[in-house]
């Protein structure tokens, strides 16, 4: 019997597969049989990975790339393609965030979360969709935030990119679904990754257990989610077992989109 959760035969691109919850999806994914494809620019963080995989008998390379920037994305997918026989699944994870309303966002801000959120998924997305168009077949999952589905404080730039990817979702889940790619998302709440203790450690020094509480304590359950818990979800939807699933997106996110006011 075909075990649960089964990515033997395949392979699987993780964008921000370096850290926090792209870690997580990549070593879960190898373990359940994947070829990873760790696409980042930490090529230090990377190369971890990489290294953690293979040191637990799973197959993954490391590829430096700027996901903002489409001919890098595209030699980078190709080589991929080549190396490998197929790219089968996409999680579109890597993204950048930014605090401030809109007084406080500058151009530059909005133009930076603009290139790696949006324009970053679209470039992975367009590339992935070339290869999975002619296997009639694949999966793409991207990362998006409760920020895309209802309004937090000091978001303005960060909620905007996180929204059009939801919708970016849908529309690839409509366009593609006769040529057997599918599409969904999942919208995480605050999950405690490296980002968050970085962010605590340069707004609140001397204060990072007390706000870290606080932040936990704004979701219903009473604590951050963890990268793990992210993982598990996506291993469910990139597999067979999620055949019949497209066009969904999925809070993880501890009561927080309905459970919350």
């Amino acid at each position: 019997m075909k075990p649960l959760f089964d990515l033997s035969e395949k392979t699987a691109i993780i964008t921000g597969g370096g850290s926090g919850i792209g870690r997580s999806i990549s070593l879960l994914f190898a373990a359940h049989g994947a070829q990873v494809a760790i696409v980042d620019v930490d090529q230090e963080k990377g190369e971890a990975v990489r290294k953690e995989i293979e040191n637990s008998g799973g197959t993954a390379f490391f590829h430096y790339c700027d996901i903002a920037d489409q001919k890098e994305v595209f030699a980078v997918f190709e080589s991929i393609y080549t190396n490998t026989g197929s790219i089968d699944i996409l999680v579109n994870n890597a993204g950048i965030a930014f605090i401030g309303n809109i007084e406080q966002t500058k151009e530059e801000d909005l133009d930076r979360l603009y290139e790696v959120n949006i324009k970053g998924a679209y470039n992975c997305a367009l590339a992935a969709i070339k290869k999975m168009k002619s296997r009639q077949g694949g999966c793409i999952l991207n990362l998006t935030s409760v920020a895309a589905v209802l309004g937090i404080a000091d978001r303005f730039a960060y909620s905007m990119t996180k929204g059009a990817l939801l919708n970016m979702t849908y529309s690839i889940a409509k366009d593609y679904l006769h040529q057997g790619i599918r599409c969904n998302s999942i919208s995480p709440a605050r999950v405690h990754t490296p980002f968050v203790d970085q962010y605590l450690e340069k707004n609140y020094p001397g204060r990072e257990e007390e706000m870290f509480e606080a932040l936990s304590k704004t979701q219903p359950m009473g604590r951050m989610g963890k990268p793990e818990e992210i993982a598990y979800l996506a291993l469910y939807l990139c597999s067979d077992e999620a055949a019949f699933v497209t066009g969904s997106n999925y809070n993880i996110d501890g009561g927080f989109v309905t459970l919350n006011g």
